[in-house]
């Protein structure tokens, strides 16, 4: 399924649904609202959400889309065109972000060749792989597909990073690795965006904060694929394009560590539905090139991994 948050004209709130190609589905109407209408307690109620959400686009996948606006439940609703709502992000509110550091080899490389004092005080190539290296990201900063980015006014240096977001699924705790993918939801698609020249700071400092948690530096979407929709989360070829000009070219068979061991070594702080972890980016970051041109207001930013989909930014 491709589970998506959206918000219909004149509604209140949010709803959580189901993009069939054509049309999105409101799940909360379409159950008679036995299912939750937000994707946090939809995640939260586990296998039997999942299995009535499946049950229930089967059952409809056969009416017609020609005129969705008939398409109700005790006179509401459930069917809608794309131009007739508002996506938000899958997870709009996460109940923590984890980055995961350097998990493509050819990034930490790049990372090592740019010349900037502050930078170069990590030590980037004295990198340690003995397990996941990373940070947490402030909740706040999620933003949907298509949304519009204001460069923060401390940043002369913002930068684009495409990953796969992970979504857990179920509550997890020291979970190992042979068990790990069953407390994932699905995925979906991370632009991290990074003010590098504050992030480069906060590392001589020792610490991550600014440089990665400003207003709507973490675009998520469009829409969170569950894992049995994909054949082999391991094997999508990522690209990234800024005004349609390719800049990151990878594939997530790249990732150092895949998605059971990232799941299994950050259970032992605790996971639970909804929480994002990061796969990293693959290489082609402005921070790597040798003549950097930062992002500017005018920038289209479309971050397309193979079975999930295309994220779009747009900076201003």
């Amino acid at each position: 399924m491709r589970l998506a948050t959206f918000k219909t004209k004149g509604a209140r709130k949010p709803t959580v649904g189901i993009f069939d190609g054509d049309c999105y589905i409101d799940l909360h109407t379409l159950s008679n609202r036995k299912l939750p209408r937000d994707m946090l307690d939809f995640l939260s109620v586990g296998k039997s959400a999942m299995d009535q959400a499946h049950s229930l686009a089967s059952e409809v996948s056969g009416q017609s889309h020609t005129s969705p606006e008939t398409m109700k439940v005790n006179g509401k609703r459930y069917m809608f065109r794309p131009g007739e709502i508002r996506l938000g992000a899958p997870v709009p509110a996460p109940g923590k972000i984890i980055h995961t550091a350097c998990n493509f080899d050819a990034h930490l490389d790049e990372l090592t060749t740019w010349k900037d004092p502050e930078w170069e005080s990590h030590n980037w190539k004295d990198f340690h792989f003995e397990h996941p290296t990373g940070f947490l990201q402030a909740p706040s900063s999620v933003c949907p597909h298509n949304t519009e980015v204001e460069i923060p006014v401390f940043t002369q240096e913002l930068d684009h990073e495409i990953e796969i977001a992970i979504i857990i699924g179920k509550e997890a705790f020291q979970v190992g690795i042979h068990d790990a993918m069953e407390y994932v939801a699905g995925y979906t698609i991370f632009n991290d965006l990074s003010a590098r020249d504050i992030q480069g700071r906060e590392h001589s400092n020792k610490v991550i904060l600014m440089g990665k948690s400003f207003r709507n530096s973490c675009p998520l979407g469009p829409h969170l694929v569950t894992t049995d929709q994909l054949s082999d989360p391991h094997n999508l070829d990522m690209k990234l394009y800024v005004n349609g000009e390719l800049r990151q070219d990878s594939n997530t068979s790249m990732m150092h560590y895949k998605t059971a061991e990232l799941v299994s070594w950050w259970s032992l702080m605790g996971l639970y539905p909804g929480d994002v972890i990061s796969s990293g980016s693959p290489p082609g970051v402005i921070a790597g090139m040798d003549n950097p041109v930062w992002l500017k207001p005018g920038d289209i930013i479309d971050a397309k991994v193979a079975e999930l989909g295309t994220l779009t930014t747009r900076i201003v």
